[in-house]
C-alpha cells in the first residue's frame, strides 16, 4: 500500500443532478463544452444522472468515501461541478468562492457546508462570494491546481481567475502563485487550469504545449520537477479529450487517479505506466457530463479535512 499523502484526499463531495444540461450561459468562454443534437433534453439529464450515479459507487468501491448530494432545481445546469464554489484544506479551512456566471452562483449549498462541519474537523470557514458584486472572481480548484505538499496554486489567467482574489487566497491559505497563460488548439484562452494540469503526489501531468510563453513553460515544468514528481506531458489533443482533467485519491488499497474513459483512452500507454509507478488508473464513463465542458476532475471537490470520531464530535 502506498504511503497516505496530504496531495490525494480519501473523502469527496458529489452532486447528482435531475436536470442535466451543458450552461448555455458559460459557452462563450468556455471552448470545451459541446453540443448533443440527436438525444432531447430528458435524455440528457437522464444519462447524466446515471453517469454520476455509477461514477459515485465506483469510487466508494474503491474505498473512498462519497457525500452524494442531489440536485432538483432546473436553474443550476453546472451543479454536477462543485468543486468550483468551495474547496477544503488540511488544519480545518473551508473557502467559498466567486462565480463568474450568475446561475452558477445558485450552485453554492449551506448544507454541504454544514455536513462538513459535523462530520469533519472545520475550523474556519473564508467566503470570497461577496467578491462577485466587484466581478472579482476565483472558480476554486477549476481555476487554481493546487500543490498541497509545495504549497504552490497554479492558475491559468482567464475571466474566472482574478488576481486580487487569487492573492487573497494565497494569503489566508498559505499558497504560492504561479500564474501564467494557456490556449487550447484554436488559440482561445483555456478557461480553468484543471483541464490543463494534474498535480498527483509523485507525478504531474501537464499540457505544456498548450503554454505558449516558452520562457513560463520552462518555470512551471521545473517548479513541478523540483518537488520530486515526473512530469507527463500532454499533447494539445489530450487536453482536448480532458486527459488533464483527473485527480489523485486515497482508495482502500493505494492511491488511484480517477479520470474519465474518454481521458484514458487519449494516454499514450507509456504515459499510463508511468502514473501507475505510483497511483492505479481508475477511468470512468461521464460522456454526456464532458458535454458541459468539464470531466472527472471537475465533478470532485476533494475533503482535505480530518475525520470526526465519536469522541471528539
Amino acid at each position: 500500500m502506498s504511503r497516505l499523502s496530504v496531495q490525494a484526499p480519501r473523502a469527496v463531495v458529489m452532486i447528482r443532478p435531475h436536470h442535466f444540461t451543458p450552461n448555455p450561459v458559460t459557452a462563450d468562454d468556455n471552448a470545451f463544452q459541446a453540443r448533443d443534437e440527436k438525444r432531447k433534453p430528458d435524455d440528457l439529464a437522464a444519462v447524466a444522472y446515471q453517469e454520476v450515479t455509477r461514477m459515485a459507487q465506483g469510487l466508494a468501491n474503491a474505498g473512498i468515501t462519497v457525500h452524494l448530494y442531489d440536485d432538483e432545481s432546473t436553474a443550476t445546469p453546472d451543479s454536477v461541478f462543485p468543486n468550483n464554489w468551495f474547496s477544503t484544506h488540511s488544519g480545518g479551512h473551508v473557502a467559498i468562492y466567486p462565480m463568474y456566471s450568475e446561475n452558477r452562483r445558485h450552485e453554492r449549498r449551506p448544507d454541504i457546508i454544514e455536513m462538513l462541519k459535523a462530520e469533519y474537523r472545520v475550523q474556519d470557514v473564508i467566503d470570497y462570494s461577496g467578491l462577485e458584486k466587484d466581478r472579482i472572481f476565483l472558480e476554486g480548484t477549476g481555476a487554481m491546481v493546487l500543490d498541497h505538499i509545495a504549497r504552490v496554486a497554479y492558475v491559468v489567467r482567464s475571466n474566472r481567475a482574478n488576481e486580487v482574489a487569487l492573492e487573497r487566497f494565497c494569503t489566508h491559505f498559505n499558497f504560492e502563485p504561479m500564474i501564467f497563460d494557456a490556449v487550447d488548439r484554436r488559440g482561445k484562452p483555456i478557461y480553468h487550469t484543471n483541464v490543463l494540469m494534474c498535480v498527483g503526489t509523485d507525478f504531474a501531468l501537464l499540457g505544456a504545449q498548450s503554454i505558449p510563453d516558452s520562457g513560463r513553460r520552462r518555470e512551471i515544468v521545473a517548479r513541478l520537477e523540483e518537488t520530486g514528481r515526473q512530469v507527463v506531458a500532454l499533447s494539445i489533443e489530450q487536453i482536448a479529450n480532458f486527459a488533464g482533467n483527473a485527480i489523485e485519491l486515497e482508495g482502500r488499497d493505494g492511491r488511484i487517479v480517477a479520470l474519465s474513459a474518454r481521458a484514458h483512452a487519449a494516454l499514450q500507454p507509456e504515459q499510463k505506466s508511468a502514473i501507475e509507478q505510483s497511483a492505479k488508473l481508475l477511468p470512468f464513463d461521464v460522456s454526456t457530463i464532458e458535454l458541459a465542458g468539464g470531466s472527472v476532475r471537475c465533478m470532485l471537490a476533494g475533503i482535505h479535512l480530518a475525520r470526526r470520531t465519536p469522541q471528539t464530535a
